[in-house]
């Protein structure tokens, strides 16, 4: 599972099994996790989060959406091949 961005205290990655998914990320921080769309940006699963939290980890992946679909797109088309 490949990190592709730290923010803080925010990891943020992918698993190499999620390919047949739409594009999204993955994001902990100690021992909560959650995973968000990418397009377009939406909550699909929170462990542990409140509310404010996802606020904030939303804005960041918005600021760095761009980066975010490049690194999915490189990772999964290099699976497809």
């Amino acid at each position: 599972m490949p990190t592709v961005l730290r923010v803080g205290q925010y990891r943020f990655y992918f698993f190499s099994h999620d390919l047949l998914e739409p594009a999204h990320i993955h994001v902990d921080r100690e021992r909560f996790s959650a995973k968000f769309w990418l397009e377009p940006i939406l909550l699909s699963r929170n462990v542990g989060f409140n509310s404010h939290e996802l606020r904030q980890i939303e804005k960041i992946i918005q600021e760095h959406k761009l980066l975010l679909m490049e690194k999915w797109n490189e990772s999964f088309n290099k699976q497809i091949r």
